[in-house]
């Protein structure tokens, strides 16, 4: 079995249990010391039968992501409609990649439809090819 833990850093996960269609957002992430970021989404149960969620990738040069613009598709590994997902996605899991330049990036997923107080939903953003490692555990 080859070693992975060594390589990867999750960092600033977005949690959320939307009653409504507001959307859920990771923490900012910053990239320097790293040549890899996945955003892994995963889904508990759905209440809502018709519920859909839209994924969209944010990045910028700003600290604060004030300068935030949406990732074109060919900095993606993946696109945003694969990662999306619907109400049939319970206890599931999407991912996608971001190869651009920017040093600070965002994951938010907005709920559609979600007219009933179920919708949980995580980001874990995992930075991956650290310059340095083993990277730290606990992650920082």
């Amino acid at each position: 079995m080859r070693d992975i833990h060594d390589n990867l850093n999750p960092v600033k996960p977005g949690i959320g249990y939307a009653t409504d269609n507001t959307a859920i957002v990771s923490g900012i992430v910053d990239v320097q010391g790293f040549d890899a970021l996945e955003f892994l989404i995963a889904t508990g149960t759905i209440a809502d039968a018709d519920a859909t969620a839209t994924v969209l990738i944010e990045h910028g040069d700003a600290a604060n992501l004030s300068d935030a613009a949406a990732v074109a598709d060919a900095d993606l590994l993946g696109t945003e409609v694969l990662a999306a997902f619907t109400f049939a996605l319970d206890l599931g899991c999407r991912k996608i990649g971001y190869t651009g330049t920017k040093r600070y990036v965002r994951c938010t997923v907005t709920p559609a439809n979600n007219s009933v107080t179920a919708f949980p939903v995580a980001i874990v953003p995992v930075l991956g090819l650290p310059k340095l490692s083993p990277t730290a555990n606990p992650p920082v």
